[in-house]
């Protein structure tokens, strides 16, 4: 194993500790830099809705040692169901012909799991963590970037990333409002969980109308169900972090008169402690970069989960950020690079959401919801996946990465 030897580098705040974050900060740790991540959250966040890591970023879990534990933990989920309003079965496949998924490059499990992995990677190192405080501003004169947090504590860094979501904190300081760089996708999503009395394990139920999606999800055979509401509207109805009780009001009237188990998931959102709510949205950005300031993650190209690849590009894309630094003095010429390097990438697999997949997922109307009915039978029946998967494993494998730890050891060697 590569470490830099003497004494730490150049100081780098990470703000975020979901994916992206500890990602990074494992990196350059190892690259010898003097790392820093700070979290609004009093704690690394558990639980979680399910999320995958396939393509290329196997490769980087695997470099980071971590790929037996992360398949320890595979969910192995046996298939998804689609029903009609009463609760018949449409069709029923497995989840990898939906994803584009191959054997031993994907792995699913619950977010909560890779997150605590990543941070487990780190505490044991010399990063430190700031949990329960934020950047409240920063100011990159040129050769440093001065932070004052939320606590009221002031420290001067070399660089600053922002790994912190797409409604990034960092960005909107660094870069300004988010609206120019969100892309709306049409659809508004809530997530929440219930009980899981109906029996179901290593499993998903999903049921459709025109602009309304329902499912609940077994992972293994928890007493928990993952739960979703999700609906079509042209103008989003509400931004990130409105009001709790308004959004299960809009979406209880949304949802009113639903066929299949409506009523009752519809019930169990207005209950749930821990209803989350966001639009399904893009973050397209024309740099990832200003200064010595930079994103990476969601913060820099949130794919929407209708791509499926918002923690591997994650991934990818702190192990790029973190070896570009390490290669180059510069922290600007670090950022270009990185860009150069990731941006196809991420700009791949970002359009897997708006490929056939999309109306597949979330069709809108009713000639969209035959359309993906036909489309599914004819997938039970055949056992082939829908033509639009094979691009789709095209896209999470399109990169190659560099061999930032055989470079820069060779580099010390000279």
């Amino acid at each position: 194993m590569f470490e830099t030897q003497g004494a730490k580098s150049r100081s780098v705040l990470i703000s975020g500790a979901s994916i992206a974050g500890p990602a990074l900060a494992y990196w350059l740790d190892r690259y010898g830099f003097d790392v820093t991540v700070v979290e609004r959250a009093a704690a690394i966040r558990s639980g979680g809705y399910p999320i995958d890591v396939r393509g290329t970023a196997i490769d980087v879990v695997e470099r980071m040692g971590v790929l037996s534990q992360l398949q320890a933990a595979h969910i192995h989920t046996r298939r998804l169901t689609f029903v009609d309003a009463d609760g018949n079965p449409i069709a029923a496949i497995a989840p990898e012909d939906l994803s584009g998924g191959a054997a031993g490059r994907d792995i699913e499990l619950p977010r909560g799991e890779l997150t605590s992995v990543l941070y487990d990677l780190t505490r044991d190192r010399e990063v430190r963590y700031r949990f329960d405080d934020s950047i409240d501003a920063l100011e990159d004169d040129g050769a440093g970037v001065d932070v004052r947090f939320r606590s009221g504590a002031e420290q001067r860094f070399d660089i600053a990333i922002g790994a912190d979501g797409m409604h990034s904190n960092t960005r909107a300081l660094a870069f300004g409002p988010e609206a120019p760089f969100n892309r709306y996708l049409g659809f508004c999503f809530n997530l929440f969980s219930l009980p899981n009395d109906l029996g179901l394990s290593h499993e998903a139920v999903v049921y459709a109308e025109p602009g309304r999606l329902a499912g609940v999800y077994a992972v293994g055979d928890s007493r928990t169900l993952h739960a979703f509401l999700n609906f079509a509207t042209d103008e989003p109805p509400f931004h990130s972090n409105t009001d709790l009780d308004k959004q299960r009001q809009r979406t209880a009237e949304i949802f009113g008169g639903g066929g299949w188990i409506i009523r009752r998931l519809v019930a169990a959102m207005q209950r749930a402690d821990d209803l989350f709510f966001d639009t399904v949205s893009q973050i397209h950005m024309p740099r990832w970069s200003s200064g010595r300031v930079a994103l990476v993650g969601d913060a820099a190209h949130a794919p929407s989960f209708l791509s499926g690849q918002g923690s591997s590009l994650a991934l990818v894309g702190a192990y790029v950020l973190a070896g570009e630094l390490a290669a180059h003095a510069d922290p600007v010429d670090a950022f270009a690079s990185y860009e150069r390097i990731a941006r196809p990438f991420m700009e791949a697999n970002q359009a897997l959401a708006s490929r056939e997949g999309g109306s597949l997922l979330m069709p809108r109307t009713p000639e969209e919801l035959d359309a993906r009915n036909a489309t599914l039978a004819a997938m039970q029946a055949s056992g082939e996946a829908p033509s639009h998967s094979e691009g789709s494993g095209q896209a999470h494998n399109s990169l190659r990465l560099p061999d930032y730890v055989s470079w820069l050891h060779e580099e010390r060697r000279k």
